[in-house]
Formats: C-alpha cells, sequence, structure tokens
C-alpha cells in the first residue's frame, strides 16, 4: 500500500496548515470519528492509519475475488485511493469498515471477470503472511491447495451478487444486516441470494463439502 500511502500524503486537504500543535491526541489514540475528522483536517500520517487498521481485511477481500495475490494488491490500492478521495461523503450512518466493504465490493465487481481464468484462481492466501501453514505437512497442504483451487474457481462461476454475498457470509462472517448495509439491499434479498450461492457451489463441486 505504499503507493497509496504516499499519494495520500502528498494530495492531502489541507496539507499546507502549519505545524500541529503539541496538545493534539496521538493518531494511535484516536477513535474512528476522531481519526476521519484527523484525515479531513489534513493531519499528517492520519490516512496512514486508517490503511493500517483496514489493510487486512481489505486485502482479503480483494483476494477472495481475484483469486491472486497481485490482482489483489492492485484492487487493494484501488479501494483506498478512491476511500481517500471520498472521504468527505462518508457520513458515519454506518462502521468505517462497512464502508470500505462498500467500496471494496463495488470495485471488485467492476473488475473482476466473474468468469476468471482458472489459472489465476490457484494462489493459495495461506502463501502470505497472514496465515501461518508450517505445521501442516506437505501432502495435507497440497491436498488443501488442491480442494482450494476448485472450491475458488466455483465460486469465481457464481453470479455477481451470489459471489459476494457468500464471500462476505463466509469468509468475513458478516451477520446478514451487515452484509445488507454492505451491497445496499434487503435481508431477506441477502438470505435468498446467500441460499442460492450455497445451491450453486454443491452443483459444481459434486461430493466436494463446502
Amino acid at each position: 500500500m505504499g503507493a497509496t500511502r504516499s499519494t495520500a500524503a502528498r494530495r492531502a486537504p489541507g496539507a499546507d496548515i502549519g505545524a500541529l500543535t503539541t496538545t493534539e491526541p496521538a493518531l494511535a489514540e484516536l477513535g474512528e470519528a476522531a481519526l476521519i475528522e484527523a484525515c479531513l483536517a489534513g493531519r499528517s500520517g492520519a490516512f496512514d492509519l486508517v490503511v493500517e487498521r483496514h489493510r487486512r481485511a481489505v486485502y482479503q477481500l480483494c483476494w477472495r475475488f481475484a483469486g491472486n495475490h497481485e490482482d489483489a494488491s492492485d484492487l487493494s490500492q484501488d479501494i483506498f485511493l478512491r476511500a481517500y478521495r471520498g472521504l468527505r461523503s462518508f457520513r458515519g450512518q454506518s462502521s468505517l469498515a462497512t464502508w470500505l466493504y462498500r467500496i471494496g465490493v463495488n470495485v471488485c465487481l467492476n473488475r473482476v471477470s466473474a468468469k476468471a481464468p482458472l489459472e489465476k484462481m490457484t494462489e493459495a492466501i495461506d502463501d502470505r503472511q497472514y496465515v501461518d501453514t508450517r505445521s501442516e505437512s506437505p501432502a495435507d497442504r497440497l491436498l488443501k491447495e488442491e480442494r482450494g483451487a476448485r472450491v475458488r474457481a466455483a465460486i469465481a462461476e457464481l453470479p455477481r451478487r451470489q459471489r459476494a454475498t457468500l464471500i462476505l457470509r463466509m469468509y468475513h462472517e458478516m451477520s446478514h444486516q451487515e452484509i445488507a448495509d454492505v451491497l445496499g439491499s434487503s435481508v431477506g434479498t441477502v438470505k435468498a441470494n446467500f441460499f442460492h450461492a450455497l445451491g450453486n457451489l454443491k452443483k459444481q463441486l459434486g461430493d466436494d463439502k463446502f
């Protein structure tokens, strides 16, 4: 996210304001509302902290859609850049995390093909720093990766809304209401999309349990 952070630092609104007083609290101590105010005031490092707090969740969301690290990283940068540019439109009616998920899902659905090539869906998220797989045997890891590649390819075939609903529900453990807030739909629609997504996955995976 280095490129995004440097862009934010260069373009932060009010960046030419004089030096901050020593009485201002440390950024790390700020709650969400105060941190957003600091971003809008052009306080140095404020948006960097937003990125740091939400970087992992946004990256994992992107990876679930893209299925490979390069595209997930590019999508993450795009999401944070859009969030930075649109921060003044954030009204606090939902949490900042929900707002970022909303931006993220829209970016991913618009830029990731619903039928991504299988070879692009084979990279495992466990290869990165987020999950420690050192305790697994090579055979167990291989089986896990092969099964994971099948599941990822099947998810990539789902209709857009079903795909987004399933990813948010299964991998990000969101409630139906939280998903409805992210997708801008009703709870009933979310439940229906999730039900149909699971049914379609079972058809595609056959005997494999999802």
